[in-house]
């Protein structure tokens, strides 16, 4: 029992790595039988795997983030009640801000524009 035996805590991050992974090795080739294949059956069998594993990996790598964006936008769209709306509320700031850059008394126009806004929200 291998995976049973304490570990030394001086060894390196990478030979524990090292470790985990010739274990998790072990763990599939007992559960699945690969121990018993001939060495050419053992290279396709870890060559799929690993080409699973890497095409996995890359997808996740490539899509993950334009889903999580894909549900971001989404949530938004389902609280605030669509896209028109927030691009509304960044047009009225960029506008409340042009207007308190240009008048003569800045504070005053702040305050007005910005209680629009509270309003459309």
């Amino acid at each position: 029992m291998e995976w049973r035996t304490k570990e030394p805590e001086n060894q390196s991050v990478l030979q524990r790595f090292g470790r985990w992974l010739s274990l998790k090795q072990y763990q599939i080739e007992v559960t699945f039988g690969v121990y018993m294949f001939q060495p050419t059956e053992k290279f396709i069998f870890w060559s799929v795997v690993f080409l699973i594993c890497a095409m996995g990996s890359i997808a996740t790598i490539l899509y993950l983030p334009q889903h999580i964006l894909f549900i971001i936008n989404r949530a938004w769209f389902y609280v605030n009640g669509g896209e028109s709306s927030a691009s509304t509320v960044i047009a009225t700031a960029k506008t409340a801000l042009s207007l308190s850059l240009d008048s003569a008394d800045p504070t005053t126009t702040l305050v007005s524009t910005t209680t629009e806004i509270v309003r459309e929200l």
